[in-house]
């Protein structure tokens, strides 16, 4: 239920204008209810205003979006809404606008105070578009735009320099945004609004893009390096690493499609990869490192080695892992830290079924997240793995989806988990019951495309039900939405 100062506070709201007069009388105790309010109502009025006057050194949607005392609603799980955002960027243009010497005039001298206005944290852009929310993308040219249109309107005039704000935001771009966003970097530098990047998402860009924006990032802010679909190769690595690694508060690493065979390494490729290795040496706070699509068949030791602090979250999803590289993970310091382990399409149905039960050994005190999508497991072998894998009593997560399972191995699966307290979702794959005619062992293609027998699963789904009734886990989520329910992001766990 909502409590009472949330519904005078919402009441108080209807009225805008009156609302913005009373502003200068409340007390600063009321404001962070207000903002939570007026962004959930869309009172852009009222929005701008509480930003221009904000009377905290810190305005954060992380401390002010989140689920409170006085209401339920978590608008950090939603996408926020384009009006509200716009009304956020619109106050804070106004407030960098109003200059210094009229500041002292407004109540409490209100217009001093805002220093650092944090917009990290808002839900990233998922599947779904809608014309009335501001994804993620949308959030970066806003900003950006701020930053341009702010440097372009200085003056040089005494007594009216704007007064400072640090604005913190997760920075997106990709090709079509890099000109613009490179831009807004450059304005920040110097300017009264101050442009600092906690997590860098760049797709499909050319190595020398990527290179100049990562020079232009604060080394004291940024937290994570995502860099997506740019088909790096070893050779663009070892051009770009040395220009990460100087963020010495990096805790997050994120890199795909890095790609040198082992099989048949050259000269180059393996000098690279040699310089690749001393620079990941340079990281000290690194705790989340993704290598997705990466070949590192008996390579992973030699990567593991380099780095200077246990990793608590290891995404290795389609690197061709072999049995050596799953035993020394096992063996390693990083098992016994890890909380987020991702080994999908990775097959772990032969030779390296036996090391990767080691691995969940020696990971199953702190292990919260697993992901094993695609990694050919049949009832057999997820069977002889289920006495280690129920030992790992945190988990909260678990993806299974593209393996071949049946009915009778999901259901052994669910009756195991009974001793997992903290699980919460299961992302399973549709049993291959539910298939005509499948080949065996189906390949993960054949179980991802062919059609399945939707009045099978429907009974599959009743009976999955009925079971999580019948052991008081009806809280658990047991589905095959493998969209909606993507891959908790680490800083989150």
């Amino acid at each position: 239920m909502h409590t009472l100062v949330f519904l005078s506070t919402r009441q108080m709201l209807q009225c805008q204008s009156a609302a913005c007069q009373a502003l200068p009388l409340l007390p600063r105790e009321l404001f962070p209810l207000l903002f939570k309010v007026a962004f959930m109502d869309k009172k852009t009025v009222v929005l701008r205003e509480l930003v221009h006057m904000w009377p905290f050194p810190l305005l954060s949607f992380q401390q002010l979006l989140q689920e409170c005392a006085h209401c339920s609603r978590a608008l950090l799980q939603e996408r926020p809404s384009t009006e509200s955002m716009q009304a956020v960027i619109l106050g804070l243009t106004a407030r960098l606008h109003t200059p210094e010497t009229e500041a002292g005039t407004q109540p409490l001298c209100r217009k001093h105070v805002l220093r650092v206005l944090d917009m990290t944290g808002l839900l990233d852009d998922g599947v779904e578009q809608d014309p009335g929310t501001m994804s993620m993308w949308d959030c970066t040219a806003a900003v950006a735009r701020t930053c341009i249109a702010q440097q372009q309107g200085r003056t040089a005039e005494p007594g009216l320099a704007p007064i400072p704000v640090e604005v913190r935001v997760d920075l997106r771009v990709n090709r079509a945004s890099y000109a613009f966003l490179r831009e807004a970097l450059r304005s920040s530098v110097g300017s009264p609004l101050r442009l600092c990047c906690r997590d860098l998402r760049a797709e499909d860009l050319p190595m020398r893009n990527t290179v100049a924006l990562l020079q232009l990032l604060d080394a004291g802010c940024l937290r994570r390096v995502d860099l997506r679909f740019n088909n790096l190769g070893l050779r663009g690595l070892s051009v770009i690493i040395p220009h990460v690694a100087r963020f010495q508060h990096l805790a997050s690493l994120r890199l795909h499609y890095v790609h040198g065979d082992s099989r048949q390494p050259s000269v180059d490729g393996e000098d690279n990869f040699r310089y690749f290795l001393a620079q990941m040496g340079r990281f000290t706070c690194l705790r989340e490192l993704s290598m997705g699509s990466s070949l590192l068949s008996g390579r992973l030791d030699q990567l593991l080695s380099t780095l200077q602090s246990p990793l608590e979250s290891l995404e290795l999803a389609f690197c061709a892992l072999l049995p050596e590289d799953l035993r020394f993970l096992a063996q390693s310091p990083h098992a016994v830290h890890l909380k987020k382990l991702d080994l999908s399409g990775n097959d772990l149905s032969g030779r390296q079924l036996e090391p990767f039960q080691g691995l969940l050994q020696a990971a199953a005190a702190t292990l919260l997240h697993l992901e094993l999508t695609e990694c050919q497991l049949a009832d057999t072998q997820l069977l002889v793995t289920l006495p280690v894998l129920t030992r790992c009593t945190s988990l909260r997560y678990l993806g299974l989806y593209g393996n071949p399972l049946s009915m009778a191995g999901l259901k052994e699966l669910l009756r195991d988990s009974v001793a997992q307290a903290e699980l919460r979702t299961v992302v399973h794959p549709f049993p291959v019951d539910c298939y005509e005619g499948l080949p065996w062992p189906p390949p993960a293609s054949v179980l991802l495309e062919a059609s399945i027998n939707e009045e099978k699963f429907a009974r599959v789904e009743a009976e999955l039900h009925q079971l999580l009734l019948a052991s008081g886990r009806a809280h658990v989520l047991w589905t095959t939405d493998i969209y909606g329910r993507l891959a908790a992001d680490y800083f989150s766990l």
